[in-house]
């Protein structure tokens, strides 16, 4: 691969699941504002900010390929964010208790050298199953996924949690398309088997 690839995120999931592409990647902080806009559909605030992820870190590689990637869960038409703390988890997991819960991730592969991108939106959907507060507490404290929009790792036993998950790509979930990152990628002509 003769161009730099630059993961546009800090996050240590999105790390690892480019990892699985087998590809060398730098990755880089963006730093900007992800507060969401007033009105702004939960569609359009992941693709807006997927974008600017990647344009934030553009500056600082002005030839290189770089990845920007946002998500939001969604439920009852609300998005949810990282809890931070375990209270917050509690009764966003007490929320979801028998709900489906829908998660969009915006995928951005930007080109530094002349400013263009490709833009999307990668659905995937989990149904909990009935989940009760002694579950809850317990689930919480093994994994402690404060950290994460939902309160839940699926890559971890936040899988226990489930009935049924529904979508193409399974590692949207986690926060980085890799199947339509990897169409992205053959777009711009790298092959991820040669």
């Amino acid at each position: 691969m003769t161009r730099r690839l630059i993961l546009g995120s800090t996050s240590p999931y999105r790390r690892e699941l480019m990892q699985r592409l087998a590809i060398p990647f730098e990755t880089a902080a963006p730093d900007i504002d992800e507060t969401r806009y007033d009105g702004e559909s939960a569609r359009d605030m992941v693709l807006r900010l997927s974008l600017q992820k990647a344009q934030a870190v553009a500056a600082q590689y002005p030839d290189a390929l770089i990845i920007g990637s946002d998500q939001c869960a969604v439920l009852h038409e609300q998005v949810i964010g990282k809890p931070g703390n375990h209270d917050n988890a509690v009764k966003q997991l007490q929320n979801a208790s028998g709900q489906t819960v829908a998660f969009l991730t915006g995928l951005c592969l930007y080109d530094s050298r002349d400013g263009s991108y490709q833009l999307d939106v990668v659905p995937f959907a989990v149904d909990f199953r009935e989940l009760s507060d002694a579950e809850i507490d317990a689930y919480l404290h093994k994994d402690q996924p404060y950290n994460c929009a939902g309160s839940f790792r699926s890559e971890s036993l936040g899988i226990t949690l489930f009935k049924r998950m529904h979508g193409d790509d399974p590692s949207a979930l986690m926060g980085l398309p890799l199947i339509r990152l990897s169409e992205m990628l053959r777009t711009v002509g790298i092959s991820l088997l040669d």
